[in-house]
């Protein structure tokens, strides 16, 4: 039997409604009813409640083809975690930029390396696009590391385009206003990003 219509007669032989089963497991009812109708799984953690709630093994929950699915569902999971965790990481990493020497300034006719925190020889409009690009990354880093339990689709789906388009426009910028060390920095980061997407 599959595993949704044997949580059905299970609740059922309980005497419970999905809203009273979801209180006893600590989840919402739109997760029972979400497993109950065949569109997923419950995690490995709610598997278990659910398996010592109803004094079953978890083998006897599942049949040997949605074991599969779930360890693959799991693994799957894993690797996203993984992704944002690095993601994070790397967006985070740009804030180096406030410190280190990556920005070329103009001064007294000499050009001289400075921080992105120290740069004052160029045009207001490039000091705010390069705070501007640098700030968005460095959100989107502890959006990546905060969220990444969020079961949004709308988040699940874009937070992996909006890291890697704002890390090309960071390159793009500092590109385009001759800003070679910070761009070769910037285009490490999203390289290192690229990669871990392309080998998924």
């Amino acid at each position: 039997m599959e595993f949704n219509k044997k949580l059905q007669e299970l609740r059922k032989q309980k005497g419970l409604t999905q809203e009273e089963l979801a209180e006893k497991l600590y989840v919402s009812r739109t997760a029972i009813s979400k497993w109950e109708s065949g569109r997923g799984y419950p995690n490995i953690e709610s598997l278990k409640m659910l398996a010592k709630f109803f004094s079953l093994t978890v083998d006897e929950m599942l049949s040997s083809n949605e074991i599969l699915i779930l360890a693959e569902e799991y693994n799957k999971r894993k690797e996203r975690h993984f992704r944002d965790l690095i993601y994070g990481l790397l967006d985070i990493c740009i804030t180096m930029l406030f410190f280190l020497p990556f920005f070329a300034e103009r001064a007294n006719g000499d050009i001289r390396s400075v921080s992105l925190v120290t740069l004052n020889g160029i045009q207001p409009y490039l000091k705010i696009a390069y705070l501007s690009v640098v700030i968005s990354m460095v959100i989107m880093g502890v959006l990546l590391l905060a969220l990444q339990n969020c079961q949004s689709v709308a988040w699940t789906k874009s937070k992996t385009i909006i890291s890697l388009t704002l890390g090309a426009i960071t390159v793009l910028i500092f590109i385009i206003s001759s800003q070679p060390y910070a761009a070769v920095f910037a285009f490490a980061l999203l390289v290192i990003k690229t990669l871990m997407l392309l080998k998924r």
